[in-house]
């Protein structure tokens, strides 16, 4: 099962957003197999905001970008150990081919660390240091790799000790426990009277006697000992092997490994690993556990599957979206799709509204709208096409409406609308920078970067308030985005006109067919579409 997300453009109106939810929720209906997720990539304005309140809705949530993640290699293990598991539960681990060469450590629930062969190997060689190693042991961990039992434990339930065997002469067998002195070891030895009383008048932590089936022959007092015996059924050689192999995988762990989080980019994390000393790393969601991820999560980097709705460009797109894989565009836009490496589905119509698009495909594969999701549709259609009046409006968007009033149960597509259209910010209080990037489009043609911002509005009345602060940050809007010229269609819903702001641009001022109310500002009566009616009458200048 793969996450497909479903994905307006950049800056998005009510009908990029509608129309990603909605069509999430159509593709989850006709296909199971796959989680379709409605998202956005830009910040909700007032009026969609407002909207999905009202209808008491969660709208889709923000996504920075679409580039891979190493949430998307990471791994769950099918086996941890404890921290105070010995280390021959490990090392078991990696009999079976099956298994990642890396295993999480746990505390209960808890993640505390990785482990890998390397460890594994590093434990094993400092037995080649030239100096006896140091083990740590735990009495409990004696039962889960010698075969055998305790005839008693002693006051300390873990302690550090070389390992001595005793399998000399009793007198050399001395001179090595003295040479040890300040070392206490632990001993493994068989049955053997001396040695045994020797290690209790030392005092020594532990005592493992080997091949012992049944019960101790030797005759010795072991009221005296305050250390631990274990009676191991194995032979001594055999004894002291897993001996070894008893000390906690807490010792085996490295201190302050790094790590990596869900979102880091994949790429940078596929170098953090290659240049690190570690067959893997920890993969955290802030401070949550999520998995891990090893070299062999690197080898091919997966694709972000991706649906465009309401748009078709890849620059208008979410961030990352080249390293994504589209596999359906739908939307109602002159087409400029980016080259895509399979067929896809692609359902683009000369409509006023992608939603009304969507409408269709829900009644071409015959799936019922419910009522909260007619709304949606119906918000999307009623927003784009300005309550039916824009230009871009055709018969489809009127019937689709009609329809979903019915299926909304929404009595009156005008107080919808108009309820909707009031719930916009207002650009006389609103931050000028967030108004005008808002809806905010970037084209280039014939030789010339600009881009065209629009806000709806439900009066035009108060322009003279707000137009000098809203000219001088479509200069600064010019400047950080590198354009040639920048316009701000501001439109009236209700008397069904346009006032339109722009940088200076005198050539091409002077060719416009609107009339010039003042320094930056014109007129244009009846002008509600930026598509249908601004966009063409400025490429006919730039032509000109």
């Amino acid at each position: 099962m793969a996450e497909i997300y479903v994905s307006g453009h950049r800056n998005p109106d009510m009908d990029s957003i509608c129309a990603a939810y909605s069509y999430a929720f159509l593709k989850n209906k006709l296909d199971p197999s796959n989680t379709y997720l409605p998202v956005r990539c830009g910040n909700l304005n007032d009026a969609t905001k407002a909207q999905f309140e009202r209808l008491n809705l969660v709208p889709p949530p923000f996504i920075k970008d679409v580039r891979t993640k190493v949430s998307a290699v990471s791994r769950n293990a099918q086996s941890t150990v404890q921290i105070t598991d010995p280390v021959y539960t490990l090392v078991s681990f990696y009999g079976s081919t099956s298994r990642s060469s890396v295993v999480p450590v746990m505390e209960g629930d808890q993640y505390r660390g990785l482990l890998s062969v390397d460890e594994v190997s590093s434990f094993i060689l400092k037995e080649n240091s030239g100096k006896r190693p140091i083990y740590h042991f735990v009495v409990d961990n004696f039962p889960k790799v010698l075969k055998g039992s305790f005839l008693r434990k002693g006051e300390m339930p873990s302690f550090d000790a070389p390992i001595m065997v005793g399998a000399m002469r009793y007198t050399v067998f001395c001179k090595h426990m003295e040479a040890l002195e300040g070392q206490a070891p632990i001993l493994v030895v068989g049955d053997r009277e001396d040695h045994i009383r020797k290690a209790i008048e030392l005092q020594i932590p532990a005592i493992v006697l080997t091949g012992i089936e049944q019960e101790v022959t030797s005759n010795v007092d072991w009221d005296s000992y305050k250390g631990t015996v274990f009676l191991s059924a194995l032979d001594t050689a055999e004894s002291l092997r897993l001996l070894r192999l008893s000390v906690p995988v807490e010792k085996l762990m490295v201190q302050n490994p790094p790590s990596l989080q869900a979102d880091s980019l994949f790429d940078e994390a596929r170098d953090i690993l290659a240049d690190s000393e570690f067959r893997g790393l920890p993969v955290f969601d802030g401070d949550s556990y999520l998995g891990y991820v090893t070299r062999r999560c690197f080898l091919e980097k997966p694709k972000t599957k991706l649906i465009m709705v309401d748009h078709n460009e890849n620059e208008q797109g979410v961030p990352g979206i080249d390293e994504a894989e589209v596999v359906e565009i739908i939307d109602h836009h002159r087409l400029g799709a980016a080259k895509t490496r399979n067929p896809i589905f692609i359902c683009c119509e000369p409509l006023g509204s992608t939603c009304t698009i969507i409408y269709k495909l829900f009644l071409r594969n015959d799936v019922e709208i419910p009522a909260h999701l007619a709304r949606v549709l119906l918000s999307g259609i009623v927003s784009d096409t300005i309550m039916l009046k824009s230009p871009t409006t055709t018969f489809e968007d009127y019937t689709a409406v009609q329809d979903l009033l019915a299926l909304g149960q929404v009595p009156d597509m005008r107080t919808f609308g108009e309820t909707m259209f009031r719930s916009g910010a207002s650009l006389a209080k609103e931050t000028p920078k967030k108004m005008l990037e808002a809806d905010f489009k970037h084209y280039k043609e014939l030789g010339v970067s600009f881009g065209i911002g629009q806000c709806e509005v439900t009066t035009l009345t108060d322009v003279d308030d707000y137009k000098d602060a809203y000219l001088a940050e479509l200069e600064n809007l010019k400047r950080s985005h590198a354009l040639d010229w920048a316009l701000f269609l501001i439109t009236d819903v209700v008397k069904e006109s346009s006032v339109l702001l722009m940088t200076s641009m005198p050539i091409i001022e002077r060719k416009l067919a609107y009339k010039k109310i003042g320094e930056g500002i014109f007129s244009l009566p009846g002008v509600l579409s930026r598509k249908k009616q601004l966009l063409p009458e400025v490429l006919r200048v730039l032509e000109e």
